[in-house]
C-alpha cells in the first residue's frame, strides 16, 4: 500500500532568544494577570475558603486545590492546542465571542426577569 505524503513543514526563521524569552514572559505575564483577576472571589476560591475553615488543614486543602486547579489548566491548554490545530483563529475569535455574547443575554434576561 503507498503510503500518503506527508505535508511538507513550513520553516520558520529563527527568533532571537532575547526576542523569545521576552515574548514567553509576556505570554506568562498576560496569562496570570488574566486567570488570577477572573479567579478572585469566584465560586472556586469561596469553596476552598470553607473547607479550609472546615478542616483546619489549610495546607492540605491549598494542596488539593492546587492540583485541582493546575489540572483543569492542563485540559484548557490541550483543548485550546487541538482547536488551534483544527480551525482557523478567525472562526474561534467567532465563536468566543458568540458564546459571551449568548451568555451576557442569558446573564441580562435572568437579572430583568
Amino acid at each position: 500500500m503507498p503510503s500518503k505524503p506527508e505535508a511538507p513543514e513550513l520553516e520558520q526563521a529563527p527568533i532571537p532568544p532575547k526576542q523569545a524569552n521576552s515574548a514567553n514572559w509576556q505570554i506568562v505575564t498576560t496569562t496570570f494577570i488574566t486567570i488570577f483577576l477572573a479567579e478572585i472571589g469566584d465560586k472556586t476560591q469561596l469553596t476552598t475558603l470553607m473547607i479550609a475553615a472546615q478542616s483546619h488543614e489549610p495546607w492540605i486543602v491549598f494542596t488539593g486545590a492546587a492540583i485541582a486547579l493546575v489540572s483543569t489548566s492542563l485540559l484548557g491548554v490541550i483543548a485550546g492546542k487541538w482547536l488551534a490545530q483544527n480551525f482557523s483563529p478567525r472562526l474561534l475569535n467567532t465563536l468566543a465571542g458568540l458564546s459571551f455574547l449568548i451568555l451576557s443575554i442569558s446573564l441580562l434576561w435572568e437579572a430583568v426577569g
